[in-house]
């Protein structure tokens, strides 16, 4: 068998390759053969557009890619959460339901990223190949997935690539985004919301039985799943939805937040910045172990966040009692916090801290005795309850307004 072309560093016959063939899947080929390993050319939508497989090469993973054409959700998911691919540099990664590592390297050109290279190291070689010989065979296959993204008759293949692309926020109004989805199911589509949802624990904790994109065809069978920026995007059309969403996400482990009611499809950018933002949160929180939550049980935290890092907006008397709850383990932020949401009733105030009256009346008189919290200054209590909220942001996170306050009636 003569030995691979790699190893001499000849890569002459893939350039030459590159300028007279024009055809990404003769070079993904000719590239395969090159490397002596199986390939994956996907597009930034992480369907396949090229590939490679040799004579007698088994991998489930891999052939269900191909077939498929485009990759599964978990290894969508790991690609999305490298922080060697985000910035645009080369992983090595071993997919749980496969025995071979895999080189995944982005595919750049002019600044844009239009997909990745997937090689599969079946004996381990790969990474005795000269850095130079890779840069030089990523740089051919992303100027040619250039080449071929850019001669399109068509700025949108599938229904998916419109969404992505109103998703980015790339049409300049509603009726230019209407006619674009003029023959596809968009056109006379009204769901009633969406779903995010991120893999991350997910990838790393199940077994592989079943993959989650065929559990998600079977159990919502008309939410038209696709991958967005590393997540799983979805539609819902039913309250019940959210109730199904919490079963699958418990089996799972996994992270999902429900949007805000969708008016105008042409609104879903807007929608979707509040969700992704609300994703983050749950998904970097440790809050009682919910698995969905919707925008809407996170409006607070929201707003806090933007303005978690304005101590200069505080009163020195609430930062005073701040400093004296950490010192000494009491709650007076949480009941100062409490008591405001609760109209100043006593007897939500207790309800909401599961606390004896008579405790919950001391802290209100020292709060307002002891630090000096102008309580009975009406004008005061905006402040006081935005100031409060914040300390608390920064103290508990997400997870200390997703509490339930009881439902009681007025003193």
């Amino acid at each position: 068998m003569s030995q691979p072309q790699w190893r001499s560093g000849d890569i002459t016959a893939l350039i030459t390759e590159f300028f007279e063939q024009d055809d990404l899947q003769q070079l993904a080929l000719d590239v395969g053969i090159f490397l002596d390993c199986p390939l994956l050319v996907l597009d930034d939508a992480y369907r396949v557009v090229a590939h490679f497989c040799p004579v007698g090469f088994s991998d489930p993973l891999f052939r269900g890619a191909v077939s498929q054409g485009a990759i599964t959700y978990e290894a969508s998911a790991v690609i999305s959460k490298s922080p060697a691919l985000r910035e645009g540099s080369v992983d090595m990664i071993k997919l749980g339901e496969s025995p071979f590592r895999r080189r995944f390297a982005p595919l750049i050109c002019t600044g844009v990223r239009l997909g990745y290279l997937v090689c599969v190291d079946t004996d381990g070689h790969l990474p005795k190949i000269s850095a130079e010989i890779w840069r030089q065979i990523d740089l051919i296959l992303a100027k040619q997935l250039f080449i071929e993204t850019s001669r399109q008759d068509k700025p949108f293949e599938t229904t998916e690539d419109i969404l992505m692309h109103l998703l980015d926020g790339g049409f300049p109004s509603a009726s230019y985004f209407r006619l674009r989805a003029v023959g596809t199911y968009l056109a006379d589509f009204h769901p009633s919301a969406f779903a995010l949802m991120d893999l991350t624990a997910y990838h790393s904790q199940y077994l592989g039985a079943r993959h989650l994109k065929e559990e998600i065809g079977e159990r919502f069978p008309d939410s038209h799943p696709f991958l967005y920026k590393g997540d799983v995007f979805l539609f819902l059309h039913r309250d019940s939805d959210v109730d199904l969403f919490t079963e699958l996400a418990k089996e799972f482990d996994l992270k999902v937040i429900v949007s805000e009611a969708i008016r105008n499809l042409y609104d879903l950018p807007s929608l979707y910045r509040a969700a992704h933002d609300a994703l983050d949160m749950i998904v970097g929180s440790n809050h009682h172990g919910e698995n969905v939550c919707s925008v809407a049980q996170l409006r607070t935290p929201l707003l806090l966040k933007n303005l978690d890092s304005r101590d200069d907006l505080i009163s020195p008397e609430l930062r005073a009692l701040a400093r004296h709850d950490r010192k000494k383990g009491t709650q007076y932020c949480e009941t100062l916090y409490f008591y405001l949401i609760c109209s100043r009733s006593l007897k939500k105030t207790c309800d909401a801290l599961f606390t004896h009256r008579n405790t919950v009346l001391y802290r209100i008189e020292r709060i307002r005795d002891d630090f000096l919290i102008p309580l009975d200054d009406p004008e005061r209590h905006a402040e006081l309850l935005f100031g409060v909220a914040i300390l608390l942001f920064q103290k508990e996170g997400a997870e200390f307004f997703l509490r339930t306050m009881p439902q009681t009636d007025d003193e």
